[in-house]
This record gives structure tokens, sequence and C-alpha cells, in this order.
């Protein structure tokens, strides 16, 4: 099941923080790999059959709240490689990439302060969990 599946099964449920726990753990790290696929055998002698040899692929990991950045470059894509031109388009995905993980971030502050102001407006006894990351603290500002 893929996590947008997971995510509606959670909100369907009624399940709001586990969806909304589902979703930060998400946003914060992305995985962009760009590789080069071939007919030949080499791609299906890797160990898992749906991931490209190491010297076929560039992969860069991006995750925010440990402020990292892995990148791995195939030897494919360096000095006199076949695939050298690629580098490139690889470094614009990466770069889009950081763009999709800040956007998303702000989509779920806002999706947290609208639950929050929204929880705190409902009386105690209508409230569906008593999980007290939904109640709002007496430090949170709601006006």
């Amino acid at each position: 099941m893929t996590t947008s599946d997971e995510f509606k099964k959670q909100l369907q449920a009624g399940r709001i923080v586990d969806a909304l726990t589902l979703a930060l753990a998400e946003s914060v790290e992305l995985e962009i790999t760009t590789w080069v696929s071939s007919a030949n055998s080499e791609a299906k002698t890797s160990s898992v059959s749906d991931e490209p040899p190491a010297s076929s692929r560039m992969r860069t990991r991006l995750n925010i709240v440990e402020g990292s950045i892995d990148t791995e470059v195939g030897s494919q894509f360096i000095a006199n490689g076949p695939y050298t031109e690629l580098r490139q388009f690889h470094m614009d995905q990466v770069q889009s990439g950081r763009q999709i993980i800040q956007h998303n971030l702000e989509n779920l502050q806002q999706i947290f302060t609208v639950l929050t102001r929204t929880l705190a407006q409902l009386p105690p006894s209508s409230r569906r969990s008593t999980d007290p990351l939904l109640s709002p603290s007496s430090q949170d500002d709601l006006s």
C-alpha cells in the first residue's frame, strides 16, 4: 500500500493524528534516483530486481530533520562515462526536491494550525480522542 493510500485509510478511519504523523514522517525525507536502464543482463544481476546496479545510478537522499544530504554517483556518470550529461538533470531534480519538501512542510504547518484551532473550539465532550497530541496546551497561542 502506498503512503498516500495509507494516509487516506487513516483519515477515513477517523485517526487524524495517525494520518498526520504519517504525512509528517514522509515529508522530511526525499530520495531522488536517476538511473539508466538497459536490456543487457547487468541490470538483472542486481540483488534487488527493481534496483539498478550502483554504477548505473545517481541517488540523493535529503533529510531535513537530520540536516543531511547524501549523494551516490555511479561510475558511468563521471569522468568519461557514457552518462555524464545526466548529472545536471539529476541535480535539477534534487533542487526541485528541496522545494517539494519545503512546500510539504508549509502545508503540514497550515494543517496543524487549522486542526489545533478547530479542536480548541470544540467542547471537550465532542472530541473523538483523549490523545494529548490533539489537545492544545495552555501555552498554545490560538488567537
